[in-house]
């Protein structure tokens, strides 16, 4: 497992929680997605500040996602994790979205630098 990724995700949950947007932006690649919701992505930096503004929002400001059970394949300057993510939230059970979710993230080491350059929460579930 790569621990300077699995320190990112654990700093870029935190800066969620904190509602440290602009902080979080440090986390992600100028090209990065964010799958927002099944059919909704949020592409580049702005627009991935802008779903985490209403994320937050929907959630009530409430949100506190963490990691549980994490797999991560690498190959060169890139690596899949796949990982159980869990939300906690007040509205959490009148939520429409499921707050236990296995979560496909993918990192790309440029100049040095690991940057998620693909944010899936929802994972394979996609497909259903």
């Amino acid at each position: 497992m790569n621990e300077e990724v699995k320190l990112l995700i654990e700093k870029a949950d935190q800066a969620i929680r904190e509602e440290r947007f602009d902080d979080l932006l440090n986390f992600y690649s100028d090209d990065a997605v964010l799958i927002v919701k099944p059919g909704l992505e949020a592409r580049g930096k702005a627009a991935i500040k802008d779903a985490f503004i209403k994320i937050a929002a929907y959630f009530k400001n409430s949100v506190v996602p963490t990691q549980g059970k994490m797999i991560m394949i690498e190959a060169g300057d890139t690596i899949l994790v796949l990982s159980q993510t869990l939300l906690d939230a007040d509205n959490k059970e009148t939520s429409q979205y499921s707050m236990e979710r296995k979560a496909t993230y993918v990192f790309r080491n440029t100049n040095g630098k690991w940057l998620c350059v693909v944010d899936n929460s929802y994972g394979t579930s996609l497909l259903d």
